[in-house]
């Protein structure tokens, strides 16, 4: 249990992890535009100690989302595919949207203050941990989009409906809300697993196409710079 966000913070770590420390506390009790006297009386430091470790509040902020996004990247594990594709998603989409109902106020400060024409860094690698994870599946011919592109429509739709059930008061929220948007979006994105009927293929034309640029990408098999750029093209044409 943390202790509560009124008291000072009695720890004898460093001055930053209490600023850290102290920050944390009062995000998470839902208090975005506490002073910079508000962080430091609780973490018991003075202002020009913030300033020294972080430059700002708005530095110290960063850091906490930062710190905090790590540690949930870090929890996910490492992105392998097992031999259900389609439940690993699942998996990771279910993780996102309990991560951001666990921390609803820590979540709204990093997927909902966005800047135009800029992506965000801090969420930068679970993006990369998705698109690994696509490209596996493009490889076992899995995919109906490219990875990059199927990694774009799961993540803007996982971050929509975390917000959009964020803003649902506890008692009203509908849940239901998410499994019918992740099964659908993944229904969008990946080949039917089931086996179809005898004399019918029922991958999209693209998915073969899908399939071998992924491979190219891991292992360009001996193809010379223009023969590999060629066969991109091709691909490429194919896939879309």
């Amino acid at each position: 249990m943390q202790p509560d966000a009124t008291s000072p913070v009695d720890d004898p770590a460093p001055a930053r992890d209490r600023l850290l420390l102290a920050a944390a506390q009062l995000l998470e009790g839902g208090d975005r535009s506490f002073s910079t006297r508000a962080i430091c009386d609780l973490a018991g430091v003075t202002a020009p100690t913030l300033y020294h470790h972080f430059g700002s509040k708005q530095g110290l902020i960063d850091a906490v989302i930062h710190h905090g996004f790590t540690q949930y990247v870090s929890s996910a594990g490492s992105p392998e595919l097992s031999d259900d594709p389609a439940r690993d998603l699942r998996d990771g989409w279910d993780r996102h949207v309990a991560f951001g109902l666990e921390h609803p106020n820590f979540y709204a400060l990093l997927y909902g203050n966005v800047e135009p024409g800029r992506p965000c860094a801090i969420t930068g690698p679970a993006t990369d941990m998705l698109v690994r994870l696509l490209d596996e599946a493009a490889r076992r011919g899995l995919l109906r989009v490219p990875p990059v592109e199927a990694a774009a429509q799961i993540l803007a739709a996982n971050v929509g409906v975390t917000l959009s059930l964020i803003t649902q008061p506890g008692q009203r929220r509908d849940t239901r809300l998410s499994v019918r948007v992740r099964d659908a979006i993944l229904d969008s994105v990946l080949t039917p697993t089931r086996t179809p009927e005898p004399g019918t293929d029922e991958r999209p034309r693209a998915t073969p196409a899908i399939a071998l640029l992924a491979a190219l990408d891991q292992d360009p098999a001996g193809l010379t710079p223009g023969e590999l750029a060629l066969m991109r093209e091709l691909l490429n044409r194919i896939g879309d």
